[in-house]
């Protein structure tokens, strides 16, 4: 990014060259920070709260009176129920290598809290990966404009990675076929030579009656099957289950469609499958993704330019930074991120959490279940600690509030996402009002609670030292302003990059996943909606928002997109008040008509705050805290509800 600063404050942000894929272009969300940066939302000073929880009602404070508090608050729990009341809870939030799994990953080890399995997003599909392929870098996205096929399954570059979009529009200009598998009509899928437009919670049978297909037809590879791959022969049977009639009246894409994309991507190559994680969460979502994610293998796609498929580039970097910040391995227990709910209820069986400490995150607006997370920090015997740049859903709970730096204020150390660029962050503009980092809190939480070690790295730019010692990383930075892992950042899949197995092969039904999930790998369970809860709500990116950063911007309410047929057989026009509701909670908000989503499907954003409906719910008080087949991940997705108008709205 380069950033226009004038008497330290920013006036504007635009995008620069220096990462080829951003290509001198940023998303308007984040052209728009200055507007979060001193916005008046933004937490100025620490605050000690005052009201009821909830309330937002808080005094100010010094930064010695609130860390005072705060660290006599864990000395409290730890000597009266132990250190694993005590729990962090975070995600990401704008944070990088140096600001986010070193510095706070050290305290709360060494001091013994329970530990936080994030697994709110990517947890299947990470799971998938890692079971087939251990680790392999995706194709380059800037290298998809070589491909002669492109498959845009489960993500929406239009909202979510912009800078893919005009790589797929030379790519089509240069006569590129382009596949999209998504429920709704994304702009991407408009563009489409071919959408399939599956229910959710049903690309599972999708892409398995694709792959069936494939070996039924004697069309897959089974040259490199043999050479490169193992279980094969079990995923040919099981997806010998699916005929391509069985997966049409499962996943209401017609039979047709389904041969018409599985002989499009047999017969066209270079063919390159861009791998998203919207069709993960669900209760099959974890197999799902091993299936999509086998499709290069069985058809041979591997070992040629812009040839297999991209999920993730963050294997090749290998920067382990909880050993570089020397934190300990834990022993304490592990407390599911979409569990967060139940483990706040006081009816828990489990041990009680006493202390919450929230940073980087605002699990009120983005964890499942949300009536029951929400109901959780509203005890007034849970003392809670909230460290964020602006006053979020979570933060209104707060009993201390600290205000946090953004990454225009502090140094930092980021990996591209999805680009094969690792760029180092220095601060553009001065910390507004007190904030402070994340480095600089945890350090002194440490240093109060006498948990500091002689050689701990203290700051930022010592934490970069120790990741980057045994690379040459360090010195590209220096030189160039941009690091580039030794494979180059135009890696050939089975060329140049290989599975990261202990034999380099891709592991098509490993055992230790077939035995994790529920029904088996590749093991269909079937849709949750029932007569009383037809309809599947799912809960996709908005584009001015990262999860529920920006949220705060949002100012009117987010309308519920319904296919038109479903709104007229209720009786609902577009523009109505309606009420979104199953047995968790309920959401009243506007409704849209649309032709743009399948049928039986509902949309309501993700993202979302309190603000953005009319009683104060977001789809997450939709959504249910059950689990993935793979990794324990969330299924959002699985949510089944009905859709009425309203009646008088709620009174604010």
């Amino acid at each position: 990014m380069e950033v226009e600063v004038e008497n330290d404050r920013v006036i504007s942000i635009a995008g620069t060259r220096l990462n080829p894929l951003t290509a001198g272009f940023i998303c308007s969300k984040v052209r728009s920070f200055g507007d979060r940066l001193r916005g008046k939302e933004r937490l100025l000073r620490p605050a000690i709260r005052t009201g009821k929880k909830g309330s937002g009602e808080f005094r100010d404070a010094s930064w010695e009176e609130a860390l005072s508090r705060i660290a006599d608050e864990f000395v409290r729990v730890r000597k009266s129920s132990g250190a694993e009341a005590i729990l962090p809870l975070s995600y990401g939030g704008s944070n990088g290598k140096l600001t986010e799994g070193g510095f706070d990953r050290r305290f709360f080890q060494r001091l013994g809290a329970s530990q936080l399995a994030r697994t709110v997003c990517a947890a299947p599909t990470r799971a998938a990966y890692t079971g087939l392929y251990s680790g392999l870098p995706g194709i380059a996205l800037v290298d998809y404009e070589l491909a002669k096929l492109i498959v845009v399954w489960g993500t929406n570059p239009s909202a979510t990675g912009i800078h893919f979009v005009p790589i797929v529009q030379r790519a089509q200009a240069k006569g590129a076929k382009l596949v999209v598998v998504d429920p709704r009509k994304t702009p991407l899928a408009k563009r489409a030579d071919l959408h399939l437009a599956p229910r959710p919670g049903t690309d599972l049978p999708l892409a398995l009656a694709a792959i069936g297909w494939i070996f039924e037809q004697d069309r897959a590879d089974r040259e490199f099957l043999a050479t490169h791959t193992t279980g094969a022969k079990e995923l040919e049977e099981k997806a010998r289950a699916w005929s391509l009639e069985a997966a049409a009246a499962v996943s209401g894409v017609p039979a047709e469609d389904i041969e018409a994309f599985a002989r499009m991507y047999t017969e066209t190559r270079p063919a390159a499958l861009r791998c998203g994680y919207g069709f993960e969460r669900n209760r099959n979502g974890g197999s799902a993704a091993a299936a999509v994610m086998a499709l290069p293998a069985v058809a041979g796609h591997f070992g040629v330019p812009s040839g297999g498929f991209t999920l993730s580039t963050s294997s090749l970097w290998n920067l382990d930074v909880e050993r570089a910040a020397d934190a300990p391995e834990s022993q304490a227990r592990t407390i599911n991120q979409n569990l967060v709910g139940q483990a706040l209820s006081p009816e828990s069986p489990a041990a009680p959490i006493n202390l919450a400490f929230v940073y980087d995150h605002n699990p009120i607006a983005t964890l499942p279940n949300q009536e029951l997370v929400r109901a959780g920090f509203a005890r007034e015997d849970l003392f809670t600690v909230v460290f964020d740049q602006v006053m979020t859903d979570t933060a209104l709970f707060a009993d201390v509030l600290l205000p946090a730096t953004t990454f225009l204020e502090h140094e930092d150390l980021r990996p591209g996402y999805g680009s094969y660029a690792l760029l180092r962050v220095s601060p553009a503009v001065s910390p507004v009002g007190e904030s402070r980092s994340n480095a600089e809190v945890f350090c002194e939480l440490s240093r109060r609670l006498d948990l500091e070690q002689e050689t701990d790295a203290r700051t930022p730019s010592e934490l970069e030292a120790r990741l980057l010692a045994e690379t040459d990383f360090g010195a590209q930075l220096d030189s160039t302003g941009v690091a580039i892992p030794k494979l180059g950042d135009h890696p050939v899949q089975f060329v140049d990059a290989f599975p990261q197995t202990p034999d380099q092969k891709i592991h098509l039904h490993p055992a230790a996943l077939d035995a994790e999930a529920p029904a088996g790998l590749y093991g269909y369970r079937e849709d949750p909606g029932t007569a009383e809860f037809p309809l599947a709500l799912i809960s996709p990116s908005l584009p001015g928002t990262i999860t529920s950063t920006f949220g705060e911007l949002i100012k009117d309410p987010v309308p519920l997109e319904m296919h038109a047929d479903d709104a007229a057989t209720r009786g609902l026009s577009d523009g109505d008040t309606v009420r979104v509701w199953n047995g968790f909670g309920e959401v009243i908000c506007p409704l849209k008509t649309s032709a743009e989503l399948v049928s039986g499907t509902v949309s309501l954003p993700k993202g979302m705050w309190s603000h953005s409906s009319h009683n104060g719910n977001t789809s997450n008080a939709l959504s249910p805290d059950t689990l993935s087949d793979l990794g324990r991940g969330a299924c959002f997705n699985d949510a089944r509800v009905q859709v009425e108008r309203a009646g008088d709205l709620p009174v604010s």
